[in-house]
């Protein structure tokens, strides 16, 4: 990998690392701690990606990271709700439950609204 590759990369997570830093003390650790479960090198990834493959897989993979996000929050929010009243493994396993169901069922509905279909030509 190229050094500047490499620099965009490490300045993308230096710069949301800050941003984090700058949150908690701000706003507390509670903030903080979301901004620090941000994706940095998702930022440099994409940057790199447009630039050396387009921007349909960029934009590919910028769909797939909002739906695995979305199932990532669904996973949070079982766990949350479980943990306390529940055993570890049970809240763990349902929690993944809900993000696989939650990840598939987005891209479901985003496939059949017509959206991504478009990254990569029909061979």
């Amino acid at each position: 990998m190229p050094r500047k590759d490499l620099l965009v990369r490490f300045g993308f997570g230096a710069g949301v690392s800050l941003l984090a830093a700058v949150a908690s003390a701000v706003f507390g650790p509670f903030v903080g701690g979301v901004f620090l479960a941000f994706p940095a090198i998702l930022l440099a990834s994409l940057t790199l990606m447009t630039k050396e493959e387009g921007l349909s897989s960029a934009r590919d993979d910028t769909r797939g990271a909002v739906l695995g996000t979305l199932g990532l929050v669904a996973f949070a929010v079982v766990t949350t709700v479980l943990l306390d009243h529940h055993s570890a493994w049970l809240a763990l396993g349902a929690a993944t439950a809900a993000w696989a169901v939650v990840s598939l069922g987005a891209y479901a509905i985003v496939r059949a609204a017509g959206h991504g279909g478009d990254e990569r030509p029909d061979t």
